[in-house]
């Protein structure tokens, strides 16, 4: 692939990681994203006060701390989030572990809280979704059903070990992973395109499972968004359409 193929391919990916998640086309100054359902609209799967807690402190430290990070650098203010994890290297060194950790708390923390939605109001228990489309029929090739997936997925969750997340993501060619990122680190600044995000750092769970992280794996199922994946995954594939016209 030669650099202008390869720029096309860049751009494709920024332009889809984009469309795919739309307040990660801001730029300087960050705002704190905000939940698209109240802090009570999880329970009883995820208590109230850790979506309070988690959302209104960590998130916003997270945020605050990022426009801090960037506030000197005005060539920088341009940049959108995935520009600015995908490109650390190009980064002065002495903020990049800075953008890094904020910016990827930024990342991960919409994804997480993207990727959950209220209980249906006849099921307060749960609403247990299903992926369909073009994701079902991949998770049904890749892992045999997506009752083999929840299996495969909580079993590496449990496995992770101090704090970082859990993802589904999509290489460039739209196969599927379950990947685990420590800390703050994100999929993208590692080539792979997000569909699914559980937050495993205690703050998302203790307060209510203490540190029973499998009963919080099946709480996290219960209200996970089924159509905010989808269209990840689509996004995913978008991705690998555009270069394979190349």
């Amino acid at each position: 692939m030669n650099h202008n193929q390869q720029h096309k391919v860049t751009k494709s990916m920024n332009t889809a990681n984009s469309n795919r998640l739309k307040k990660n086309c801001m730029t300087y100054e960050f705002e704190l994203f905000k939940l698209p359902y109240a802090f009570y609209a999880l329970e009883p799967n995820i208590d109230a006060l850790t979506m309070e807690l988690h959302h209104d402190r960590h998130l916003k430290t997270y945020t605050d701390n990022l426009n801090a990070t960037l506030k000197p650098y005005p060539e920088l203010h341009g940049w959108t989030l995935e520009r600015l994890l995908c490109s650390l290297h190009s980064l002065p060194l002495k903020i990049r572990e800075a953008v890094r950790n904020n910016g990827g708390g930024v990342y991960n923390h919409i994804y997480y809280f993207s990727g959950m939605c209220p209980n249906d109001e006849a099921n307060k228990s749960a609403h247990i979704c299903e992926p369909e489309g073009s994701l079902a029929r991949k998770i049904e090739c890749v892992f045999g059903g997506f009752d083999e997936f929840k299996k495969q997925f909580k079993a590496s969750a449990i496995q992770v070990f101090g704090s970082g997340y859990l993802w589904l993501v999509a290489n460039r060619r739209g196969q599927l992973k379950i990947m685990e990122t420590s800390n703050q680190d994100t999929p993208i600044a590692q080539g792979y395109c997000p569909i699914i995000c559980l937050d495993l750092w205690e703050h998302a769970y203790y307060l209510k499972h203490y540190n029973d992280r499998a009963s919080y794996i099946d709480d996290w199922f219960n209200v996970l968004n089924c159509d905010f994946a989808e269209k990840n995954y689509e996004c995913c594939l978008a991705i690998d359409n555009s270069q394979t016209k190349m």
